[in-house]
Order: structure tokens, then C-alpha cells, then sequence
């Protein structure tokens, strides 16, 4: 009787532990996250972002693979990258995706995933309006990306109180062309009397048309010129382009990110890669974690910090009463 009893509970124990190894390796399993890039591993709005995503995602829980679709830099391969990235897709089988910037979402996520796919979308660095992707979707939410473009415009104004007429220079693609809507459908919220648009795809191009606003304007906002070619057809980066264009352009300059002002810009009141990736990330998190998408809205970024480049600063001669730079940090042209 005895005997029988001990095979019993032996048995009975077997099958509880038997019953808990499921569940240990179910608890230890990480979610697997792929996150779409639209640029190259190299351009910094796309390292900042890295950056955001890496700090919010805990390492012990999530598996991430990223993935580049270079479309600054060939914009004409980014269809053929977008297959890549839904292949990469298929065989990782992802618990969620992120997707960076305008071109992932409506070369990679439109076609391949939105409302196709049941696997939680977090888009992040948007400039265009979310409905022009159909967002949000039944399984695509994320944050868009907005210039603090009205805090710049009132912060160079502090510098330079004369600033009057804005000139907005940025390159011809979806970005470039999701920005200029944005600032049109915004401009009469703007400290400026009026907005001249140029969108060059060359540096030539780019040469002439600062020289044109020079006469025109008080002050250029650059903005997404990584990818304009030169007289071979190079793709060029930013670190190349935006110091040519402060020099021809002669006059105060603007930006949004903080590797604009490093470059030559003036001055900005920045956005952040880094709060893009975060906020994306921690959404993603909750997706995968059971909230529905109907509670996770789409929102847009916040934060925004002043940077002025000093040695910008002193060769255009500007010397700012003490107040306007409470707050400020201040930093230097990088060398090329």
C-alpha cells in the first residue's frame, strides 16, 4: 500500500514538473522585435534613433534585428530593400516592428503589413500627416516627427531681432517635400511676415538657390539634405553640404537637430532621434505586452532643447544680450 502511494505521488509529481517546463521557457522567451530603417547605419538621425530604441528595450527581454534600407543614399533600390526587409520579415517572425521615417512606412509597412498582418507597428520619425499612410491602422500606431520650427524662428528672433522672411531649404523627396506641407499648413503661427520654399537635388542646385534667398531672406532653415549629389552623381552627406550652404547663404541659419548646429547651422531648438526611438519602443512594449492598439494613440514628440554654434556665432558678427542664452548649450563647428 505504501509502495503504491510513493508511485502515485511520483507520478503526480512528474506530471507538475513536466506541467512547469513550459511555462519556465515560455516566461523566458524573449519578444522579437524587427526594427526598419529608412536610411543607412551611418546617417545620425538613424544612430540617434538606435540609440532611444536600445535604452528602452531591457536586453533580457527582447531579441532585436535591425535593418537599413539606404534610401538617402539610393533612393531608386529602396522598393527592392523594402522586399528584403519583408523577407527578413517572414523568417524572423517578430512579435512587433518599428519603422523609421516616412519612406519605411510607405514603401515597407503600407505595402507589406498595415491592417495585413496581425503583428503590432510602431512607425517613428514621420514628418508627413498620418493619414496620408491610412494611419492609424488596426495594427500601426506610433510618433510622428515635428520641428520645433516655431521655437527656432522666436529663438533666432532673440538673436537677430530683425528677422523678418524665412527661407526653408530641403531636399526633393518625401521627406523634404512631407516638411514643406507641414510648415505650410502651420506658417501663419510663425513670428516671420513669410516662408520662401527651395528644394534642390544637387548641391549645385543648392549653391544657386542660397545665393538667390540671400537676397530674399533673414534667415534659411536647412533641413534633411543628407543624399543631394554632386557633379559625379555622389550622394553627399550632410556633414558635407550644410557647411557650404551656411557660407554661400552668409546670413543666420536654423535647424532641428543637434548634428545641423555641430555642422554650421546657427542655432535650433532640436528634436531628438533618441525621444523617437524611446517613445516607439515603449509603445512597442505594450503592444506585445496585451494593451490593445485602440488604447496605444498616436502622439508626437515634445521635447525640444536651444543649441547655438558659437563659432557660427562670432564670424556673422552676432553678440546676444545674456538672457538669450539662459538655458542655451553651446558648441562648436565639428572639423571636417
Amino acid at each position: 500500500m505504501l509502495r503504491e502511494k510513493l508511485y502515485c505521488f511520483g507520478v503526480l509529481a512528474v506530471f507538475c514538473i513536466c506541467g512547469l517546463f513550459p511555462q519556465t521557457s515560455q516566461a523566458a522567451d524573449k519578444f522579437k522585435v524587427l526594427v526598419v530603417m529608412s536610411y543607412d547605419e551611418d546617417y545620425p538621425w538613424n544612430k540617434e534613433i538606435k540609440e532611444g530604441i536600445d535604452c528602452s528595450v531591457p536586453a533580457e527581454t527582447c531579441e532585436m534585428k535591425y535593418f537599413y534600407m539606404d534610401t538617402k543614399r539610393n533612393p531608386q533600390g529602396g522598393e527592392e530593400k523594402a522586399k528584403e526587409a519583408y523577407t527578413l520579415y517572414q523568417e524572423f517572425q517578430p512579435d512587433g516592428v518599428i519603422a523609421a521615417d516616412d519612406n519605411a512606412q510607405s514603401m515597407f509597412v503600407v505595402p507589406y503589413l498595415k491592417d495585413k498582418v496581425r503583428t503590432p507597428i510602431m512607425f517613428c520619425g514621420v514628418n508627413a500627416a498620418p493619414e496620408k499612410y491610412g494611419y492609424p491602422g488596426s495594427n500601426v500606431s506610433g510618433i510622428l516627427e515635428r520641428q520645433h520650427l516655431r521655437e527656432s524662428i522666436a529663438f533666432v528672433q532673440q538673436l537677430v531681432p530683425s528677422v523678418k522672411v524665412l527661407g526653408v531649404m530641403t531636399a526633393d523627396n518625401p521627406t523634404g517635400r512631407a516638411l514643406v506641407q507641414i510648415i505650410q499648413s502651420n506658417s501663419d503661427t510663425y513670428s516671420v511676415e513669410s516662408v520662401i520654399f527651395k528644394l534642390p537635388k544637387k548641391l549645385k542646385e543648392a549653391v544657386t538657390m542660397a545665393k538667390e534667398l540671400r537676397e530674399q531672406c533673414d534667415v534659411l532653415l536647412l533641413h534633411a539634405l543628407q543624399g543631394l549629389r554632386d557633379e559625379s552623381g555622389k550622394a553627399l552627406t550632410e556633414k558635407d553640404v550644410v557647411p557650404i550652404l551656411t557660407e554661400t547663404f552668409g546670413k543666420p541659419t536654423i535647424g532641428g537637430v543637434i548634428y545641423m548646429v555641430k555642422y554650421g547651422v546657427l542655432c535650433a531648438i532640436i528634436s531628438r532621434g533618441q525621444e523617437q526611438g524611446e517613445t516607439a519602443a515603449k509603445m512597442l512594449l505594450q503592444a506585445m505586452q496585451g494593451t490593445p492598439l485602440s488604447q496605444i494613440p498616436i502622439t508626437r514628440n515634445k521635447n525640444g532643447k536651444a543649441f547655438i554654434n558659437v563659432i557660427t556665432m562670432k564670424a556673422l558678427g552676432i553678440k546676444p544680450k545674456p538672457m538669450a542664452l539662459k538655458g542655451v548649450e553651446l558648441v562648436k563647428t565639428e572639423k571636417q
